[in-house]
């Protein structure tokens, strides 16, 4: 596993690229280091999606074929970029057509992983090429929800039974 960071537009940007591998949990952990920690089993189940689809459907787990992944925090938004060296896919027209939270019955044109995308993250962003997803997630959102809910943690009290 390799780390660069580069800055961009003021931006740190930083990278992962790794050889496709459906051992992921090391990997997931470094991209999820700035996250809040109460997002962290949402965004795991979000980023383990991206990470396999490039794996599994783009490098056709191929060891000699690398995934780059991109993140950043941008303005109370996490960023990540997942990058295969597959040769994409095509989205069916009209984009992904996931059901709604309302109604959600099947999931039809879009697969099990891209419906599990398109509900965790708030945007998401193919290349025209199919190779190349941009995954963001707002956490100004959360911020108030956060400090709420780390007011409600217990205090640990520790108790002598005699």
């Amino acid at each position: 596993m390799v780390s660069v960071m580069s800055v961009s537009d003021g931006v740190k940007w930083d990278k992962l690229s790794f050889a496709s591998t459906l051992y992921l949990y090391p990997i997931i952990d470094t991209l999820l280091e700035r996250a809040p920690s109460q997002m962290h089993d949402e965004l795991r189940l979000g980023l383990q999606e991206a990470l396999v689809n490039a794996a599994k459907h783009g490098n056709s787990l191929d060891p000699s074929k690398h995934i780059s992944v991109q993140h950043a925090a941008i303005q109370g938004s996490y960023w990540w970029i997942v990058t295969d060296q597959g040769s994409g896919f095509e989205l069916p027209d009209g984009g992904c057509n996931c059901p709604d939270k309302a109604g959600g019955e099947g999931i039809g044109d879009c697969g099990r992983g891209l419906f599990i995308l398109y509900e965790i993250f708030d945007q998401v962003h193919w290349s025209s090429k199919g190779n190349e997803v941009h995954l963001c997630k707002r956490f100004s959102r959360w911020s108030q929800w956060l400090s709420w809910w780390q007011g409600l943690k217990p205090t640990p009290q520790v108790s002598i039974i005699r």
